[in-house]
Order: C-alpha cells, then sequence, then structure tokens
C-alpha cells in the first residue's frame, strides 16, 4: 500500500493516510492493507471478513478519492487513555482530512468507529454524507457499552501486559478477547470515550439539515455478556429496527439486515454493494 500522506492527531502522534481514486472526497478509518495469512485464518476462524478493507478501499475507489487512515490500528498502536472523548476523535478525523486535502467530505465507519462518525456530523459542516455501520444513530447502547468496557479495562490492569506477537487488535465490542489481547492504556481510552458519551442525547443529536446518511447492522446483531463482563446486553440491531420510522422521518436511509450478526454486518460482500448502492442513489437525488 503506497501512503500518500500523513496526519498530525490530536495527542501528537502521526497516522499515515492512503489517497486512491477520483471523484468525491470519501473517508474510510479502516486498514486497506492486505493481512498476513496467520491473521487472515483468525479473523475467519472468529466469523470476520480479513478482506474487508483491501475490497472497501478498490470498490470505493471506482468512483470516489477514497482516504483510508487504519484510525483503530493506530490508537491501538498509539493509545490515548486519558484523551480520547469525542471532542478530539472529531479533531482527529479532521485532521486526517485536512492533510488528504478535502475541505468536504463523505465518512464510513463501523461500530465505534460510527459512533465517531456521528460525533463528527455534529460538529462539521464539512460533510456531504455520513454512512453509519454497526451502531444505532438512535437509542445507542452508550451505558451497556461503558459497563463491558469498565469490565475489560479492570481485567486488562490486572492482567500482565500481553507479549509484543499477541494476536490482531480485536473488533472493539468483542471484548472478551479485547480483554486478552489488549493492555491498560488500550482498555482505557475506550472507558474514557464511553464515560465522555454518558450524557450525550442521540434522540437530540442535531446535525446539519439535509445531510444524506445511512444507518445499518443485522437484525441479530446483539450480544449478551455474563456477569463477569458486567451482565449487560448490547443491542444494535434491534433499536434501529424499532426506531426505523423515526430515523426515516428524521432524514435518515435505514437497511436492518436480516440474519447477519454484528461480524456478519461488516463482510466485504455486504458492506461494498450497500455503500456503492446508497451513494449512488444520494448522487442522483442531489443531481
Amino acid at each position: 500500500m503506497n501512503y500518500s500522506a500523513e496526519a498530525v492527531l490530536h495527542d501528537g502522534s502521526r497516522i499515515p493516510i492512503a489517497v486512491s481514486g477520483t471523484g468525491r472526497a470519501l473517508l474510510i478509518p479502516a486498514r486497506v492493507e492486505p493481512r498476513t495469512e496467520s491473521e487472515a485464518q483468525t479473523m475467519r476462524a472468529w466469523g470476520a471478513d480479513p478482506d474487508l478493507g483491501p475490497k472497501l478501499g478498490a470498490g470505493l475507489s471506482l468512483s470516489y478519492r477514497v482516504i483510508a487512515a487504519d484510525y483503530e490500528g493506530h490508537r491501538m498502536a498509539h493509545p490515548a487513555p486519558d484523551t480520547l472523548t469525542p471532542e478530539n476523535v472529531t479533531a482527529d478525523l479532521l485532521a486526517i482530512a485536512d492533510a488528504a486535502d478535502a475541505g468536504e467530505f463523505g465518512y464510513y465507519g463501523y461500530s465505534w468507529l460510527a459512533l465517531c462518525g456521528l460525533q463528527l456530523a455534529i460538529r462539521t459542516d464539512r460533510l456531504w454524507a455520513l454512512i453509519m455501520g454497526g451502531f444505532p444513530p438512535l437509542d445507542g447502547p452508550y451505558e451497556s457499552m461503558l459497563a463491558v468496557t469498565r469490565a475489560a479495562h479492570s481485567m486488562a490492569a490486572k492482567a500482565p501486559a500481553p507479549a509484543a506477537s499477541a494476536v490482531e487488535a480485536p473488533e472493539p465490542g468483542d471484548w472478551d478477547s479485547a480483554a486478552i489481547q489488549t493492555d491498560e492504556a488500550q482498555t482505557r481510552q475506550f472507558l474514557t470515550l464511553y464515560e465522555a458519551l454518558q450524557d450525550f442525547d442521540d434522540a437530540a443529536a442535531a446535525v446539519v439539515p439535509g445531510l444524506p446518511r445511512l444507518a445499518f447492522a443485522g437484525s441479530d446483531d446483539q450480544i449478551d455478556y455474563s456477569p463477569l463482563w458486567g451482565g449487560v446486553q448490547v443491542r444494535i440491531g434491534a433499536p434501529l429496527a424499532a426506531h426505523e420510522g423515526e430515523l426515516t422521518a428524521a432524514g435518515w436511509d435505514v437497511r436492518v439486515l436480516p440474519g447477519l450478526d454484528h461480524l456478519g454486518a461488516m463482510h466485504s460482500g455486504v458492506v461494498v454493494p450497500l455503500i456503492t448502492a446508497w451513494l449512488e442513489s444520494v448522487a442522483q437525488r442531489h443531481t
């Protein structure tokens, strides 16, 4: 992968950026490099798609100027344990867009990176499209994710630091594996983020009027955690389905994907055609 830019983030760390394609700018805070074979095998065993990043970047760059930066991977390598707040995440995403010379840009994020997209959308007027996957824009699981993250952080703080050869960073939200694979600083940054979001009222979140926006999730996207992990239920698909009418009336396009869970709904075979078709519909609506 050829990196064509670099952004300085709020904590002074630097993140490489890959830019490909032409057209309207589209920021995806995702890894677009191919995985190693060992990483790919592990991901497949968990039900994840190791080809997601490369296929996402390649597919979207056919029609858009894709700005890709592995923000999750960067934060696992360079944690911001005390400063990963919604405001600073927004500043980081804007810094990435600035480094790629994108004044106006679309944004796609999945799971906690979708949550970050909503925080971005209420703090800037530079977006031309917002796509949230795997996290509902209304009735989001902020309280339950805080409980799970507190449990994960407590366990990470008590555990020895993972070896340098530890397994690839987990999908945030899969805290069963995260507590084993991550250290105290890595988990504490997500604790900082969710603590800062406890007073966030997503029902009152105001994005720029008329902003095209899509929310999607699998209908079976729900995780039930044992008491060891806070004994909570993280519901993503159900609230999206329950509030579909309300969200549509507020200007959202909503897709509830039958039979898919959190990992299934982020597979490249699902995400690439879904996003491509929706972005094409946005273009048609605004011509």
